[in-house]
């Protein structure tokens, strides 16, 4: 057992920080609230919403039906259940009675879909409402043939649903209908129902019977809870609270008088006229309830949930709100306030001094938590999807384990000490990794964690804890150190673009071109910011050279390049330019005799490390071509030929030369005229050396010249790099 605190250098309100603002050195992943614990699995073990851990009432499984749901039940003296049951089909309404040891009799069964309320009256007997178009039926103490005590099909209202069930200090029974909402009155032993009040709302969703005769009511659609006395002659009903919820789910009572409610949903219609006795003329599409619909499909009611307290004196306060769940059942058990809520199948225990703090004390193996019923050392809970039966006992689980979620350190990891924060003894943590995403299968064994905070367990990805609590033991926060072994940057993509020059924005003219990766380089996942597949617009420049890179380190290491090159041919690589932050790099091609090169990137994420930690990744161009020399035209010779109808011709030769790449094209003018082009002989310019063999015409003087007989010729030979040689001969 441990006997200490493991506090060094954890600090309070830390969070889950799977990666922290560096990327080097020694992590911390932690938990220490409660959204971070919840996603924890619980056995026994109660989250408390400053997420403290802490022992939860015994939990254990009394009845389970087979079936997908249970929506209400009731115990009687001996300490039976009674299970209502149905809602998958046409005649599964059923009740069941669940003796203390678990085993089950089935003792009514119905046409109808579902029995939807369910109460057991004091000598024995239990009344089942069914739903919808249904019936209330009374099952007589011990089973037997069931008779009809309310048949809604014989009022004037007729409503489809039948939420709610009451019985009184005189026998009779209270009704909560549906689609129309109405309050019915049924006397002691059956007869002829009477309306005790109804309203221009939705449902009446949920009754509740004080000690005092006070009979409360909440509603769906304008979320209202109402009460009336069932003791004064001719009362009126009075509206309490007008909730910000539009369905008040379930109500319950403390010793003190102080009422509970529990609102869902959202989009609340306006409040209706208050209820009177008599017809209420208003017409009104019904829909069924939201919670009851989130049952019966398995899906979410949105904006959660609200708990709400309405004191003696009729003072409302919001105790509590749950973004996730759906109160279906609220009960007041040894003075303390339990919600069971879907759809996660949550218990809570709700504090009622409205701080707004509660605890969860039990994840059931359901969706949704649906009723509750007193029972003899503790509550039971009835769920749905799937539907059972649990008991929550009054002591704690003498057994209460929390297993974390499962870390995910992202890379192959070192695990370090355990830091806790919590009670001084009551608790044994374990430790054990993996690298494999589920820990069913190949991973380690748990591991103890040491009193010094030492884990033994072995380096890996993922890592998970456990938490063992005994009695008086509580944890609330567990941080455990890691460090990440180090993996080389990875350079994903080199490009080279011979004539441009990258330059600030405020640089950049209309004459800009684009760096661009091939389209294969799309595809590369993980790139750092600067290194984004996304085009460079560089300054044309054919005197410049720019390369550009993409690479990425899994740590998350800053990262910082060199670039190196050598020649088509040559073994060794020389430095250009090293501690390059960015993931380009522009250089005069100057520096580089004409020729072919490859240039090597080599990324290292030395900013992150120390130099003997420190790793590098490499990527090597394709071969680019530096040429800055213009060609060598030969030696231009002209002769003047023709003459007569056809006129004066220039006759022009020249073989053009260049060391480095082909001649891309030639140009010629006479006597200053404009730039024609020019095509070597054969027509195809596509090498080092090539010929011309002419004839250009000579144009007509506009002006008076001294010797009309003498022309100019000049012609331009532009290599593939856009280097450019001239020549000139006079032509008499």
């Amino acid at each position: 057992m441990m006997r200490r605190v493991f506090a060094a250098g954890f600090v309070l309100g830390v969070t889950l920080l799977p990666v922290l603002a560096h990327a080097q050195g020694t992590k911390l992943w932690s938990v220490n609230s409660y959204d971070e614990m919840e996603k924890g699995s619980t056995d026994g073990v109660a989250i408390r919403s400053d997420g403290r851990l802490e022992a939860g009432p015994a939990t254990s499984l009394l009845y389970a039906t087979g079936k997908n749901y249970v929506w209400a039940m009731g115990t009687d003296s001996a300490g039976n259940a009674y299970v209502g049951m149905g809602g998958t089909a046409a005649g599964s309404a059923a009740v069941m009675r669940v003796s203390p040891d678990g085993k089950a009799t089935q003792i009514f069964e119905s046409k109808e879909l579902a029995v939807q309320a369910l109460t057991v009256l004091p000598d024995g007997s239990v009344l089942a409402a069914t739903s919808p178009d249904g019936k209330v039926y009374k099952v007589p103490a011990g089973g037997g043939a069931a008779t009809v005590l309310f048949d809604p099909s014989t009022t004037e209202e007729k409503p489809k649903y039948l939420w709610g069930l009451a019985a009184g200090k005189d026998g009779a029974a209270y009704v909560a209908a549906g689609a129309p909402a109405v309050v019915y009155r049924v006397p002691a032993g059956g007869g002829k129902a009477e309306v005790l009040f109804k309203t221009a709302d939705q449902h009446i969703r949920c009754l509740l019977m004080a000690p005092d005769g006070t009979l409360w009511a909440g509603s769906d659609g304008s979320g209202v809870i109402y009460k009336i006395s069932t003791t004064a002659r001719d009362a009126k009903p009075f509206a309490v609270y007008a909730a910000t919820r539009r369905e008040i789910t379930s109500l319950a009572m403390d010793a003190a008088g102080n009422v509970y409610a529990a609102g869902v949903g959202t989009g609340r219609a306006p409040l209706p006229p208050l209820p009177v006795t008599g017809t209420v003329g208003i017409t009104i599409t019904f829909s069924q309830p939201g919670s009851a619909s989130a049952a019966g499909t398995n899906t979410l009611v949105p904006d959660g949930s609200e708990i709400y307290k309405i004191a003696p004196d009729g003072t409302p306060m919001k105790l509590l709100t749950l973004k996730d769940d759906v109160v279906y059942a609220l009960a007041v058990h040894n003075g303390e306030l339990l919600a069971a809520t879907g759809n996660r199948g949550r218990v809570y225990r709700v504090n009622t001094d409205g701080d707004g703090q509660f605890t969860d004390v039990a994840h059931l193996e359901a969706s949704q938590g649906m009723a509750f019923a007193a029972e003899k050392d503790g509550l039971l809970v009835a769920t749905s999807n799937s539907g059972k039966v649990f008991v929550l006992g009054d002591v704690a689980a003498p057994n209460a384990t929390y297993t974390s979620q499962v870390f995910d350190a992202k890379e192959f990891s070192e695990w370090g000490r355990a830091e806790v924060r919590g009670s001084t003894a009551g608790f044994d943590l374990f430790v054990r990794s993996g690298n494999v995403e589920n820990p069913v299968m190949g991973w380690s064994d748990w591991t103890r964690v040491a009193a010094d905070g030492a884990v033994a367990a072995p380096s890996g990805r993922y890592v998970q804890w456990k938490a063992e609590l005994h009695q008086g033991g509580s944890l609330d926060a567990i941080g455990l150190n890691y460090l990440t072994k180090n993996v080389a940057p990875v350079v994903d993509e080199v490009m080279v673009q011979a004539g441009a020059r990258m330059a600030p924005p405020a640089a950049q003219m209309n004459g800009t071109v684009q760096v661009a990766f091939p389209s294969a380089a799309a595809q590369v996942v993980n790139l750092t910011p600067e290194a984004s597949a996304t085009p460079l617009l560089a300054q044309k420049d054919k005197t410049a050279i720019t390369v550009r890179w993409a690479a990425h380190d899994e740590n998350g290491d800053d990262l910082e390049y060199a670039v190196w090159y050598r020649g088509v041919g040559e073994s060794n690589w020389r430095l250009l330019k090293d501690r390059i932050a960015e993931s380009y790099y522009s250089f005069d091609a100057a520096l580089l005799p004409d020729g072919s090169y490859e240039l090597k990137v080599v990324a290292s994420d030395a900013p992150s490390h120390t130099a003997s930690e420190a790793l590098t990744g490499e990527r090597v161009s394709e071969v680019f071509v530096v040429d800055t020399t213009p060609p060598v035209p030969g030696v231009l010779t002209a002769t003047m030929e023709g003459g007569g109808a056809g006129g004066l011709k220039i006759h022009a030769k020249l073989e053009a030369r260049d060391a480095t790449s082909p001649i891309a094209h030639a140009e010629y003018s006479v006597d200053a005229g404009p730039w024609q082009f020019l095509e070597p002989v054969g027509k195809i310019s596509d090498s080092q050396i090539e010929r011309y063999d002419f004839v250009a015409d000579v144009p007509a003087a506009t002006t008076p010249v001294a010797n009309p007989k003498e022309h100019i010729i000049a012609v331009r030979v532009y290599d593939r790099y856009d280097n450019m040689a001239a020549v000139k001969a006079v032509v008499r």
